[in-house]
């Protein structure tokens, strides 16, 4: 680019020195010749050639890594582990549900029994007595419930976690732009190097 806006600063001081000379000149029954304003003929300047290294940059793909959290979570030392203490506390809890049902059961079957016995009075208290029973069993479900429930998300935050420490340490490691969840990847492009990290992951959590 320097080459035409230095040809073209010429053109205009050259331009100027004609005018200033035509000025100094007496006058004369001559016509004074008046400086060409027509536009220079465009120079043609050579296409711009990149180097082999700035031509390899700008042909680079982009490469990133994905990991399936299914596999990780089922095939992991770690996800087995948590697992199965999950599976343990749900069948306790199961156990319990189902063995204060069972006695449930048996105090509404003595209940109906005596039901003809008993006066009006004895039978509404023994109705609000099992209706309490009722309560407390549909209690200890609901918080059998969240205890599972918080269980599960600790250990979904804890596998997470470390899912997340093992792709970092791998995406610097392999020079990745980034690592995504498998099932995020609706599309990938011709220039996208897509690498599967889903066993170097779980190699990692498993060393740890």
């Amino acid at each position: 680019m320097k080459q035409p806006v230095r040809s073209i600063l010429l053109a205009l001081l050259a331009c100027s020195f004609s005018a200033l000379a035509y000025a100094g000149e007496p006058a004369s029954d001559k016509p004074v010749p008046m400086p060409s304003l027509a536009p220079a003929a465009p120079q043609t300047l050579p296409a711009p050639t990149l180097k082999p290294q700035e031509a390899a940059s700008v042909q680079q793909t982009m490469r990133l890594g994905h990991v399936d959290m299914a596999r990780i979570a089922t095939e992991s030392e770690m996800g087995k582990a948590g697992q199965a203490q999950f599976a343990e506390l749900k069948k306790k809890l199961q156990g319990q549900i189902e063995s204060k049902g069972k006695q449930l059961e048996k105090q509404k079957a003595a209940i109906e029994a005596k039901l003809k016995t008993l006066t009006p009075p004895q039978r509404e208290a023994k109705a609000r007595e099992f209706q309490k029973k009722v309560e407390e069993f549909q209690k200890f479900g609901r918080n059998a419930e969240k205890e599972l429930q918080t269980r599960q998300e600790e250990f979904g935050d804890k596998l997470f976690k470390a899912i997340e420490q093992a792709s970092v340490d791998l995406g610097k490691a392999m020079g990745l732009a980034l690592v995504v969840v498998k099932r995020e990847l609706l599309y990938l492009g011709s220039g996208v190097d897509a690498q599967d990290l889903t066993d170097e992951v779980i190699k990692k959590i498993d060393r740890k």
